[in-house]
């Protein structure tokens, strides 16, 4: 594991490390080189070696557990340094207090305590014992005895390795690095008694699909579908944490299905199996659910690598410190004047994008509720759009997402279909600046969203639409380069107005400024005066202009 370098997540060598005190060679700045039996070349930061003679110093025991030992395996770099002990929270805490740069104990009555070092963050937890109540959302959390009822108790047996400290045995007692190998999640004991005691891990199945793109067993999905319902226990804060990370996998489509194929999706996210319209041989339509995990797939390839940018900022600093950006130092004029940061063409936003995935995914779910077979029998969804909008503001209020991100989703979901029509008619600069200006800084990502709407099979009528769109971004950027649409602004503000009509504030300088705004997306800028005049004349028509006189 290397902070600053991510390898690429292909599997690692399916093995069994040797048991007993190995001696570990070292691997430079990187880490610590794994014995054999890991997958060749992998590390482990040292921190992880030094905090473990800590505890054996102090007489405990200390392993990495869970998904840091399953990302070996992976050839993946996991954030997060887990760690597992028999000490309980308050010997953990004298033993490593010292030793970090930082400490926490937030979450103490759980066992677990937190440690900063050297720029890694680590989270050591005593063994534990858990289980949910039935009629509980919160897990009756007791203290074990043993690494392997810890690892008994997790949820997949990808996930129930650990890595004893400092001698970096391998302990695997149920077959996590053969599962990894055939691409199969597992539990450790039962399906029905893992789910049983927190059912949040039917969520984390359709998650590490996502994540992982690892298939289930078919004894997990059984078990998922029998006991869907009881996801209700579950709090809200905690299956949208999973259906973020969800969304946000690699392979989010097996997440999706999986979900919606067990019934889980009923309950936590019943507006996606609802757009699995029925269809007749007299009223054939598009297959609403498939087109919209198509237009989440489309979606995604309009994201950028993460970290683009910043690589990009870094590189022109590091050309600028050097002379080769220019004759100056940065801030001087060839400085101010270079471009910023252009991503890649077809691209918008950096991966991953949950609110651009989760506005594909939800886009059309106003359709099920205005659907219309027409008497020439064709299906109409007239204003699906804006009953979608309320749909996905209501269920992400239900999931307890933060306020900006329903309201970035929910204004995508609104606007995904204006653009249509727009190849056909064409739109004046007035209806070209309201696109611009409605999406607001969702803009990106409303580019990202229409162009992935489109799934037809028909490549005419695809080509037809993408060079229609193609010109629409055209004007977009040659009218913000003109009037910096990005800002746009009524030609006076609001204390102008009330000087010009002699007003105090109040609704009528909001409604004259309205004014002003409209009137300026449909004509463009005006200087001053004439600004001065149409609001003099808007002021005539007034009520409120007889009254003051």
């Amino acid at each position: 594991m290397n902070p600053s370098a991510a390898p690429q997540p292909t599997p690692g060598t399916a093995g069994t490390a040797p048991s007993g005190t190995a001696v570990p060679a070292p691997a430079g700045p990187a880490g610590v080189a794994l014995p054999p039996g890991f997958p060749t070349g992998a590390t482990l930061p040292a921190v992880v070696l030094e905090l473990g003679r800590l505890f054996e110093e102090a007489g405990h025991e200390l392993s990495l557990v869970g998904g840091p030992v399953r990302d070996l395996f992976l050839g993946r770099v996991s954030p997060d340094l887990d760690f597992t002990t028999d000490a309980d929270p308050d010997a953990t805490l004298r033993i490593g207090r010292r030793w970090a740069d930082a400490h926490w104990d937030i979450g103490r009555r759980f066992g677990t305590i937190g440690f900063a070092k050297d720029g890694w963050q680590l989270e050591v937890t005593t063994y534990r014992a858990e289980q949910y109540d039935p009629d509980s959302r919160k897990p009756q959390v007791a203290f074990g005895h043993s690494l392997e009822d810890d690892l008994f108790r997790r949820d997949f047996t990808v996930n129930a390795m650990a890595i004893r400290l400092p001698s970096l045995e391998l302990v695997d007692p149920f077959g996590g690095v053969r599962d990894l190998a055939a691409g199969r999640l597992r539990t450790p004991g039962t399906p029905e008694d893992s789910f049983s005691d927190d059912p949040l891990r039917m969520m984390r199945a359709a998650r590490f699909a996502s994540q992982l793109g690892i298939g289930v067993d078919d004894a997990v999905v059984a078990a998922m579908t029998a006991m869907a319902e009881r996801i209700g226990i579950i709090s809200a804060e905690r299956v949208r944490e999973e259906l973020v990370k969800l969304v946000t996998g690699r392979h989010p489509r097996a997440g999706l299905n999986l979900l919606v194929d067990t019934g889980l999706a009923d309950h936590v996210l019943p507006e996606l199996p609802a757009l699995r319209l029925e269809t007749d041989e007299h009223h054939r339509h598009k297959d609403v659910y498939e087109h919209s995990l198509t237009v989440l797939e489309q979606a995604m390839d309009h994201e950028y690598p993460a970290g683009l940018e910043e690589r990009w900022a870094a590189e022109r600093a590091e050309a600028g410190t050097d002379g080769a950006a220019g004759t100056g130092p940065a801030g001087e004029a060839g400085e101010r004047d270079a471009p910023g940061f252009v991503p890649p063409s077809g691209t918008y936003v950096p991966a991953p994008d949950f609110v651009l995935r989760f506005a594909a995914l939800m886009h059309d779910v106003g359709k099920p509720a205005t659907r219309r077979f027409e008497q020439n029998g064709a299906v109409s969804f007239r204003h699906h759009d804006v009953v979608g909008a309320k749909l996905v503001r209501q269920r992400m209020r239900a999931l307890k997402f933060d306020n900006d991100t329903i309201k970035a989703v929910c204004r995508l979901v609104e606007l995904h279909m204006r653009f249509y029509g727009y190849g056909e008619a064409g739109w004046t600069d007035s209806a070209v600046r309201r696109y611009v200006t409605d999406a607001g800084p969702v803009l990106p990502r409303l580019h990202a969203l229409t162009r992935s709407d489109v799934t037809t099979r028909n490549r005419r009528k695809a080509e037809r639409l993408a060079h229609a769109y193609d010109d629409l971004e055209r004007r977009i950027a040659e009218i913000t380069a003109q009037e910096q649409l990005d800002a746009v602004r009524p030609d006076l503000d609001g204390t102008q107005v009330m000087e010009i009509l002699d007003i105090r504030p109040g609704p009528v300088v909001g409604r004259a400024y309205k004014h002003l705004l409209e009137w300026r997306l449909d004509d463009g800028p005006h200087d001053e005066e004439t600004a001065r005049a149409e609001l003099l004349r808007w002021w005539a028509e007034q009520p409120e202009a007889s009254a003051s006189s």
